[in-house]
């Protein structure tokens, strides 16, 4: 029980959070998966059962996960993954709480899912005019699109929070996590990041440790084997070239001249 206080403490103590590598080097676990498994479970916890709707004007837009691969660009890029993006939008300025998930396309259906799951009826819609939120919202928000390519402005002045929640979020993926992340555990750090994005303002970072214990009591066990379908690993270790250099050809040979720091050491 010490090393799971210990583990959470760790896991929100810090502003951008902890990565398994070094929750598993720090409390000394004797796997990795144990490390992992165990953030997860708090991943799960940050959910909290019936959180309250984002509210009066809301920005919402997707934005694409990956790494760099050729093809096409924008919503019909190949290999990577969409996620919505909701955040709210304070007067007379700032940004509110934010929503984020995995969705499979952007089509109407899809994104409405999105909205009622996070966005409380009677809200105000800003998106970027795609045909697909006109049957999202229907008649239960009040939709009001804004043509990037028509304004002229870059879209991050024309959709500013969706745009800054969604560079923050790769900035903390590539940081925190270096960018491995598994697709199919993306929507976890996902709940992660909103979980901390909700709560940036708070004085004292101890009361994110205690809403973590207060949420995690109401989640059941969750184990290794119930998060991963095949737990082997799924890269094959690295082999070493077939001929082995020990330097490059410029270190080869040595200097005429000696080694300067020694001669003024004499």
């Amino acid at each position: 029980m010490t090393v799971w206080f210990e583990a959470a403490w760790h896991a929100t103590s810090g502003k951008n959070g902890v990565s398994a590598k070094t929750l598993h080097r720090v409390l000394g676990f004797g796997s990795y998966q144990t490390a992992w498994t165990m953030l997860h479970r708090f991943r799960t916890a940050m959910v909290r059962p019936g959180r309250d709707h984002l509210v009066g004007t809301v920005e919402v837009d997707e934005t694409f996960l990956g790494g760099p691969r050729p093809g096409k660009r924008g919503r019909g890029a190949a290999g990577k993954v969409l996620v919505a993006v909701a955040v709210e939008i304070l007067q007379p300025k700032g940004f509110g709480r934010c929503r984020l998930r995995v969705l499979p396309n952007a089509q109407g259906a899809s994104l409405r899912a999105f909205l009622l799951e996070g966005i409380a009826p009677g809200s105000t819609l800003v998106t970027d005019g795609l045909q697909s939120y006109l049957s999202a919202a229907a008649d239960d928000y009040v939709h009001e699109p804004v043509s990037v390519a028509k304004s002229g402005e870059p879209a991050h002045v024309a959709l500013p929070g969706v745009h800054r929640v969604a560079s923050l979020l790769k900035r903390w993926l590539l940081g925190t996590h270096q960018g491995a992340v598994e697709v199919d555990h993306l929507q976890g750090y996902l709940d992660e990041f909103a979980f901390r994005f909700n709560r940036r303002r708070s004085e004292f970072r101890g009361l994110l440790f205690r809403r973590l214990l207060e949420q995690a009591v109401q989640v059941g066990p969750i184990t290794y084997r119930s998060l991963v379908v095949n737990p082997t690993p799924k890269r094959e270790k690295p082999q070493p070239p077939a001929e082995h250099r020990v330097g490059p050809a410029s270190l080869a040979a040595k200097p005429e001249t000696g080694h300067p720091w020694l001669i003024h050491n004499r």
